[in-house]
């Protein structure tokens, strides 16, 4: 279990669900656009390099819509380029796995996994996320954290 304080990211964001592979499109249309237009660029005050991928807002569960935020950490929200969105998140109780392996379908089965745990991890879907760091793009040895809110 992981204490996390409040946090702040600046990003892009969209809605979706997880139903008839709803996210898989459309995630990997927002991560294609996050490289392309090079949002990490327009974004000040990072805390880090790490980029996060947070699922937020859910309707209901993992089966029901949510919003995904892919961006960075900032230290404030004052300043927010046109197109952009920021948001502050309160923290809280997490739990924390590791994908291992060739991403993206390391994370992808991640998440499988986490799902067929849903009832016993207790989740509380107010924000989840993975953080996407140094070891991220290391081919069959890339790592990604993922943390999941926790009651």
């Amino acid at each position: 279990m992981y204490a996390i304080g409040p946090f702040k990211i600046i990003g892009i964001a969209l809605r979706t669900s997880n139903a008839n592979n709803k996210a898989s499109e459309d995630l990997g249309a927002l991560w294609e656009r996050f490289f392309v237009e090079q949002i990490g660029e327009k974004i000040s005050g990072k805390v880090s390099e790490e980029i996060f991928a947070i699922y937020t807002d859910y309707e209901t569960d993992y089966t029901g819509e949510y919003t995904c935020l892919i961006g960075y950490e900032v230290n404030n929200l004052n300043k927010i380029a046109e197109g952009l969105v920021g948001r502050e998140f309160d923290g809280g109780k997490y739990n924390k796995f590791v994908a291992k392996g060739i991403m993206p379908e390391a994370v992808v089965n991640s998440w499988k996994e986490i799902w067929a745990k849903d009832g016993e991890l207790n989740r509380k879907y107010s924000a989840d996320f993975e953080i996407y760091g140094p070891k991220c793009q290391l081919g069959d040895a890339s790592e990604v954290e993922i943390f999941i809110a926790v009651k």
